[in-house]
């Protein structure tokens, strides 16, 4: 919170805990917000490269846990928009069962919301791969760790089938 402090950013941070009989702490907020942000828990397979010793600790499972983790929280962020508000999913991943597959997850299940446009940078447009849901960076080409980012829209009207489209719309 340090950094947003700096920045100058106002910003309400809650951190959502799980576990029976806890509250939810965003429960108020359903349908409320104009942006949502989710820096998703990964394997952080995009860093591999700076760290190579950590996948040799992933363990049998962890993957299916962080796909699972992921539909959680991304179903959760999706019911904080209000129509017309955005979504834009974040991961440290380049395994496409914690991108483009958990975007698509998502979008299986909620028919009100649709891929949206991803303002990039001319400068930086030549060094993302483009994916059938959103951008990605990789080492390779950036010399930077390996990032994922894909944006969501809710349709305008209140309910689920408010999406225009279902389709994605890349970065061109």
């Amino acid at each position: 919170h340090e950094r947003r402090r700096r920045a100058g950013a106002a910003a309400e941070v809650r951190t959502p805990r799980g576990g029976r009989g806890r509250a939810d702490v965003l429960a108020d907020l359903d349908g409320q917000a104009d942006l949502v942000l989710v820096d998703a828990p990964c394997t952080g397979a995009g860093t591999w490269r700076r760290n190579p010793d950590a996948k040799w600790r992933l363990r049998p499972g962890s993957l299916a846990t962080r796909v699972a983790e992921q539909a959680a929280v991304l179903d959760r962020a999706a019911r904080l928009l209000r129509p017309g508000g955005r979504l834009v999913y974040v991961t440290c991943s380049l395994l496409p069962e914690e991108n483009d597959a958990a975007v698509a997850g998502l979008l299986a299940r909620r028919d009100d919301l649709a891929g949206a446009d991803l303002p990039v940078p001319d400068t930086l447009a030549p060094h993302l791969r483009r994916m059938r849901a959103g951008v990605q960076m990789t080492p390779a080409v950036t010399g930077t760790d390996g990032f994922y980012v894909a944006a969501l829209r809710r349709g305008e009207g209140d309910g689920p089938g408010a999406a225009a489209s279902r389709s994605v719309q890349p970065v061109p």
